[in-house]
């Protein structure tokens, strides 16, 4: 990029068209040209994203949606290039990109990842989420493997999230120090427990919600990323897997099965090879 493309004005969200192609060009040349326009594009778009989160003023949800449509092939690349260790890999994301430390941001990430040109995709995908929950529900009680529905429909949620592994098994144990398979997606944090204490002395790596007293926190590894209402726990299935993909990050063992199952039902989204892990 020149130095005048990168000391342009970062101050508005406003997008320039694409400059035409000369007449004469090839078809090699005008490709080439467009792909090397677009980086230029992206490169810019991203040190706008950047800018608007230096203020103190929370950025305007919808102008950071649109840049990270635009900037989209650019942060995949970086996102999925498997340049950084897992283990490193969220905090070198939300240094880069402090948005996905908002839930709204994170799902949309989902959808571009899986259906992008689709307006409709979370609305969609909290339908696929409900009629699974209640098949779930309904499977559950018959094998006897949850009790019937709690009216206090926080503690049904947990429940449900509680009981989901052992309904879709795996194969493999989970660690001996996790307890329950459950506790790779989920933990009820207990009055006298300190949650970064247990954060750091739990072996796994993968998104985990813990339960407060009166809310919830999403975390990836040892770092809480973004803190909900205890109400919303209901969704949490959905974040967690929405933070799989939007971090690239691999299902644990213990709940591979479980993953798998909301990955194509929940999610409509094919098994791919990358998804055949063995860590």
């Amino acid at each position: 990029m020149s130095t005048d493309e990168t000391d342009e004005s970062t101050s508005s969200t406003l997008i320039l068209e694409r400059s035409p192609q000369s007449r004469c060009s090839t078809p090699e040349v005008e490709q080439l040209g467009e792909t090397t326009e677009s980086l230029q594009n992206q490169t810019r778009h991203y040190k706008t994203l950047q800018e608007m989160y230096k203020t103190k003023a929370r950025p305007n949800q919808k102008d950071v949606s649109q840049l990270l449509d635009l900037e989209f092939q650019a942060r995949r690349a970086f996102i999925d290039s498997d340049a950084t260790k897992e283990q490193d890999r969220p905090t070198k994301i939300l240094q880069a990109y402090p948005c996905f430390r908002e839930l709204d941001h994170v799902m949309d990430e989902l959808r571009r990842i899986l259906d992008q040109g689709n307006s409709r995709f979370i609305p969609e995908l909290k339908t696929r989420w409900g009629t699974f929950y209640n098949k779930a529900q309904f499977y559950g009680v018959f094998k006897k493997v949850m009790k019937p529905p709690l009216l206090d429909k926080v503690k049904h949620s947990i429940a449900m999230m509680k009981d989901l592994p052992d309904m879709f098994p795996s194969p493999v144990a989970p660690p001996k120090k996790l307890g329950h398979a459950s506790e790779a997606m989920l933990h009820i944090l207990e009055s006298a427990e300190e949650p970064n204490t247990f954060l750091q002395a739990r072996p796994l790596f993968s998104p985990v919600v813990n339960v407060c007293e009166t809310n919830c926190v999403l975390a990836i590894g040892t770092m809480p990323v973004v803190t909900f209402p205890k109400e919303d726990i209901y969704a949490s299935v959905m974040y967690l897997m929405a933070c799989y993909y939007a971090f690239h990050l691999t299902y644990p063992k213990c709940i591979a099965t479980l993953l798998s199952v909301l990955q194509t039902e929940v999610l409509s989204d094919a098994i791919h090879d990358r998804d055949m892990t063995s860590s």
